[in-house]
């Protein structure tokens, strides 16, 4: 019977040879319109159902705050000083751009999404305002449902003009960079493609995000702001390093293999979200790929909002 600790080797694996597929239009073209169907499902959830309009208000009151307007102009300020400062990589300068400014947008989305968990769901809960709204035809497993919907709709919202900006960025950077060498500049063709290369690299990055605000929702239903932003800094590093502990695991040692184990089936595998090695080899990551890990993340966040369901059925709110 598979178990993540074997799938997980074999989705690592495959991540470091990305260059074995490319996928064909048609693949393409069936994870893109699946892309679009659940972001229309998405719409027809937060409108048609009473989660829905929870979703709303907390995206709505996220977006508001000051920390989502500085963060996102922190984001585009670091993105304009990689594309124009150089990095010295001997002629490596776009993929430097394009490792550095998915790790900033990843890191930076992170932070708004665990941020917005703790102030909209654990702020809640202490300060009383939950009670009150669920004193409404509103249950609990709706609040958490709405309240994690919100959050990705807040990471929709601070991704959309982030990701325009990064995109042409790198389309512009090639042109760039061929200039400052004094080469000529390169075709619309030659510059789309390094522009295409990084397009499945934010999807997964929005999955990972996805992944760590199920588990931050879930924290916030029991746990404060700083106990929850710690724990998901810790779960954060430990999930990329799972892979590395998993093949650990092939030492004879009982211990090892337990704890390898043990780790890969409870805490995420974010590692598989990762695309250094493709960026690095100019590969494209094939939609099998992308395929998988976007299962691997619905799987684990629903487990992850099912155990936050747990949690706050308990919670005293009195």
């Amino acid at each position: 019977m598979l178990s993540l600790s074997t799938i997980i080797p074999t989705l690592l694996l495959a991540a470091e040879d990305v260059s074995v597929t490319r996928g064909t239009a048609g693949e393409w073209r069936t994870l893109i319109g699946l892309g679009l169907l659940l972001f229309l499902g998405l719409i027809v959830f937060a409108y048609t159902t009473k989660a829905g309009i929870i979703a709303r208000a907390t995206t709505k009151e996220a977006v508001r705050q000051p920390i989502f307007s500085l963060v996102l102009a922190l984001v585009i300020l670091v993105l304009l000083l990689n594309t124009v400062l150089p990095f010295f990589s001997m002629g490596d300068d776009v993929k430097m751009l394009k490792d550095c400014g998915l790790a900033t947008i990843l890191i930076s989305g992170l932070l708004i999404a665990v941020w917005t968990a703790s102030t909209s769901v654990a702020e809640e809960i202490e300060g009383k305002t939950a009670m009150t709204l669920l004193s409404k035809p509103i249950n609990r497993r709706q609040f958490v449902l709405g309240k994690y919907i919100g959050i990705l709709q807040t990471i929709l919202w601070f991704l959309l003009p982030v990701v325009i900006l990064f995109l042409f960025l790198v389309y512009y950077k090639v042109a760039y960079d061929a200039r400052e060498s004094s080469k000529e500049t390169p075709e619309f063709a030659i510059r789309f493609a390094e522009v295409t290369q990084i397009v499945p690299g934010l999807t997964l990055l929005f999955m990972e995000i996805a992944v760590m605000s199920a588990i931050s929702v879930a924290i916030s239903t029991r746990l404060p702001m700083v106990v929850n932003l710690s724990s998901c800094f810790a779960i954060f590093v430990i999930g990329h390093l799972t892979g590395v502990l998993v093949q650990a695991g092939v030492l004879k040692l009982e211990f090892v293999q337990f704890m390898a184990r043990l780790i890969a089936t409870v805490l995420p595998s974010l590692d598989l979200f990762n695309i250094s090695a493709a960026v690095a080899t100019g590969d494209l990551v094939p939609p099998v790929y992308v395929a998988y890990s976007a299962l691997y993340c619905g799987c684990y966040s629903v487990a992850a909002i099912l155990f936050a369901f747990i949690l706050f059925e308990e919670r005293d709110l009195a």
